[in-house]
């Protein structure tokens, strides 16, 4: 039976044991939660695991691990269906420089390489292993499609997603699945990008950042979930993985599109050179995109709940599928 014949939620059988690391975070609450309605049995990685607000304390277990260093939550790997790395440090937070982009690198590789020594020492390794990655891989393209055969570009953000990929992908050594996770722009009202997008509009004094003509790869956060829950059951998936929307927008569309959702102008564009003053090297994240579509989730039948900017984000506003 293909994937396209039945729906997401029926996919995972009942039962399975998946470690997730960042499950505190803004894709992982939401994974957890579409996770346990099939009664999985979940380990959550956390570094602070007394203050985890647990609603399923039945199937989910917040375990401590400090994402670098081996510890007692390695054995939680031994015998795991699925282990998922959503670990990062937030690449928005605050202005690069040297000690900041090392951060942002040291984490990603760090709690991918204690993962991939944890599944090579236990001896029983998961079916799969997901890693995250962005689709700032490709860098900055302004043509055509990008799909994941496409090559590294150029940039902070594509050669630290490469490294990021590469120590992930040495869990194929011991015999595990590897899918590794390129998210778009991860959609949803509470958190991630679009809260902090949402603020200069919300004050009057949004716009599109640069020409506004950089493509924008975005994802429904409800769609992100289900790609990933995808991704486990099907053993046919593995390597790089577009998670992002069939359908991208420019910068300039996304901004008029979100305005008007909030009732608010989109103004001119901010000129590249204000961003670059502002935010130094930072900018790279608002005045790059490339138009990135997932091949291999359509090749595997993924049917995308939202598959449009403007749908999406009326159900995250408002509860409509469309916008009027």
């Amino acid at each position: 039976m293909t994937v396209n014949h039945i729906k997401v939620s029926q996919l995972l059988r009942d039962d399975l044991k998946i470690v997730i690391s960042g499950g505190t975070g803004f894709i992982g609450k939401a994974l957890i939660q579409h996770l346990v309605k099939e009664n999985n049995q979940i380990v959550v990685l956390t570094r602070t695991p007394g203050k985890y607000d647990n609603p399923n304390p039945g199937l989910v277990e917040p375990v401590f691990w400090d994402g670098k260093t081996i510890g007692s939550w390695s054995h939680k790997i031994a015998g795991a269906d699925a282990v998922i790395n959503l670990a990062g440090e937030p690449i928005g937070i605050k202005r690069w420089n040297d000690s900041a982009k090392q951060l942002i690198l040291n984490s990603r590789i760090d709690s991918a390489k204690a993962i991939v020594k944890a599944i090579s020492t236990n001896g029983n390794s998961p079916r799969v292993f997901l890693s995250a990655s962005a689709a700032s891989y490709y860098g900055n393209i302004s043509g055509d499609d990008v799909d994941e055969s496409r090559k590294r570009g150029n940039g902070f953000l594509a050669e630290t997603c490469e490294r990021w990929e590469s120590q992930a992908r040495l869990a194929e050594s011991t015999g595990a699945r590897v899918a590794l996770l390129r998210f778009g722009i991860v959609l949803d009202k509470n958190g991630g990008a679009l809260a902090k997008m949402m603020l200069p509009f919300k004050i009057f004094a949004g716009g599109p950042p640069g020409s506004g003509k950089q493509w924008v790869s975005w994802i429904h956060r409800e769609d992100a979930v289900r790609a990933i829950a995808t991704i486990i059951a099907n053993d046919n998936i593995r390597g790089p993985v577009n998670i992002t929307s069939p359908e991208p927008v420019t910068m300039r569309e996304f901004c008029s599109v979100l305005a008007k959702m909030l009732g608010r102008p989109s103004w001119a564009a901010v000129p590249d050179f204000v961003l670059k003053t502002m935010l130094g090297e930072m900018s790279e994240i608002l005045l790059t995109g490339q138009r990135a579509i997932s091949r291999k989730l359509r090749e595997h039948g993924f049917k995308f709940k939202y598959p449009d900017l403007k749908q999406a984000l009326g159900v995250i506003f408002n509860g409509i599928n469309e916008i009027a």
